[in-house]
């Protein structure tokens, strides 16, 4: 798994954790958290759908 797409996960969970203490407390700063979970949630998709192009592509050329 690439690295990029190892730390947008990271980032992913930790945001939904945030989120959810942000609404266990009360606090609509979690609408915030929830938007960056879904923005982390793309860019780990994004790079893990990226490198399975560059798999595939260099998989083809060879």
């Amino acid at each position: 798994m690439p690295r990029l797409a190892l730390y947008s996960l990271a980032v992913c969970a930790l945001a939904v954790v945030a989120a959810v203490i942000s609404f266990v407390q009360g606090m609509w700063l979690g609408v915030v958290w929830v938007l960056l979970a879904g923005l982390a949630s793309n860019m780990a998709w994004y790079y893990l759908r990226r490198a399975k192009a560059e798999r595939a592509a260099g998989a083809g050329s060879a």
